[in-house]
């Protein structure tokens, strides 16, 4: 009796140390499970932190568009446009049509006038970026003050009757039709053209090139023709100034 009663108390405590055995190879099995998913939670979390932070390596992407001195175009800076291969005519400027005295247009100065144009700053579309880049959307605004309510901002205008090609007019104008942008040719000159990318629009744009349209002797800028080679001179507020009293 004696005997087997030791033989089944060491029988059940044989049983006692592989359950206490099992139970610690489940604990820490459950352990090791936990730590596990809690290292998934954190790099889950890491990775939607670094995807909720904006991206600014290619935000701003494009080369600068240069100004004759081989300096990039600026935000507010001030620019005389000329064109910059052919000496047909002056520097931009904004000109009527039909003897109106309003709305202006964009046009150019006779090659053999005394007059310089008026000075464009420029605005991009996207916050934060103040240099000018290539094939990025933004506003042109001639630096001058008119009778017309309408604004110096260029704009996408009507289409001639004839030709159909599209006027570059002024006005204010918030949305896509207010917003150009400049390129570099095969040639190694600036365009300038129409086809936004930044701005949202609806359905798909009728991109064009900006060229010059005569009409009756005078030069306006027109989109959806060949394209006019174009340069940038940066205004010195100082030399700017010193004429300005020297005319004077």
């Amino acid at each position: 009796m004696l005997a087997i009663k030791w033989h089944y108390t060491f029988a059940s405590h044989n049983h006692i140390i592989i359950f206490q055995t099992k139970t610690k190879s489940l604990l820490l099995k459950n352990q090791k499970m936990m730590r596990f998913h809690k290292s998934l939670f954190s790099i889950f979390s890491l990775l939607c932190f670094f995807m909720a932070i904006p991206s600014t390596a290619g935000q701003f992407d494009g080369p600068p568009v240069l100004d004759t001195e081989g300096r990039p175009l600026q935000r507010d800076a001030e620019y005389f446009i000329k064109p910059a291969i052919t000496d047909v005519a002056g520097n931009l400027t904004l000109i009527t049509r039909k003897g109106d005295q309003c709305p202006f247009y964009v046009g150019q100065v006779p090659l053999l006038s005394q007059e310089t144009g008026f000075a464009v700053s420029l605005a991009p579309y996207r916050e934060g970026e103040d240099t000018i880049r290539e094939g990025r959307d933004l506003k042109f605004v001639f630096q001058v003050f008119t009778i017309c309510i309408t604004g110096t901002q260029w704009k996408v205008g009507e289409a001639d009757p004839k030709t159909g090609r599209r006027f570059v007019k002024l006005g204010y104008d918030n949305t896509a039709t207010g917003y150009f942008r400049i390129d570099k040719s095969d040639l190694g000159v600036y365009n300038i053209g129409w086809c936004p990318s930044d701005v949202p629009i609806k359905g798909r744009p009728r991109c064009g090139s900006a060229g010059i349209l005569i009409e009756k002797g005078v030069r306006f800028l027109a989109l959806d023709g060949p394209a006019f080679p174009f340069e940038f001179v940066r205004v010195d507020p100082v030399e700017e100034l010193g004429s300005i009293l020297q005319e004077k």
